[in-house]
């Protein structure tokens, strides 16, 4: 299960790199003191750690936090505010960019999901923890797919008459609604983010795409 934790998973050598890009002294009181959340926040919302991380010689950043980053501003420029949600996103990127991970329901998993509908079949016949389990699935799918892969699904779209992005931002949205609205959605933790989500899949959506396209101009 994808849980909102990117920044629970800095490592302090990410936050010594957050505060090297950003000109500020990480650890004034030595470096085994934990910085105050609200201070590490406000380092990660520095509009200069974008491009310093982007800058950053190998090893650079972690995952969770190169994707945070990222997620971040990305977020907030289309008026999504809420850190969770920058951490649940990051964690998808950081978690469905692993293997087959994404076409799993979880890591560890004896079905294999290739597209939306079979995710959609899946829900209607799972019950219990495993129903809740394919609908979170099934907004996190779309969100992976319509958010960092749009032109693949524009130009299938153009070739075999394939769904467009409205159909991913319509099931995605329902997915993370149904899951909402599950009990267990309060026992992990994640009934805000799943709701967000649903409310605001479109614009997060928009967000990863914004991401995919820096991503491959820092590839090419």
């Amino acid at each position: 299960m994808i849980q909102p934790d990117a920044r629970s998973r800095l490592t302090p050598q990410d936050i010594a790199l957050v505060f090297q890009c950003t000109g500020a002294e990480p650890f004034a009181d030595g470096p085994d003191v934990m910085l105050p959340a609200e201070d590490m926040d406000a380092a990660l919302d520095r509009p200069e750690l974008v491009d310093g991380l982007r800058a950053t010689p190998p090893p650079g950043p972690s995952l969770s936090l190169f994707f945070y980053v990222m997620v971040r501003h990305a977020l907030v420029a289309r008026g999504i505010t809420d850190r969770r949600m920058a951490d649940y996103c990051a964690a998808l990127l950081r978690e469905f960019g692993r293997g087959d991970r994404a076409h799993r329901v979880a890591a560890v998993d004896d079905h294999r999901h290739q597209y939306l509908v079979d995710i959609v079949a899946d829900a209607t016949t799972a019950t219990a923890e495993r129903r809740f389990m394919v609908q979170v699935h099934l907004g996190n799918y779309a969100l992976w797919l319509a958010g960092i892969f749009p032109e693949r699904i524009e130009a299938r779209r153009s070739r075999k008459g394939g769904p467009d992005l409205a159909y991913y931002d319509a099931l995605g949205g329902r997915g993370f609604a149904l899951a909402s609205d599950h009990w267990l959605a309060d026992r992990v933790g994640i009934a805000d983010v799943l709701r967000t989500a649903a409310g605001r899949f479109t614009a997060l959506r928009g967000a990863l795409n914004a991401v995919s396209s820096d991503l491959r101009r820092l590839a090419a």
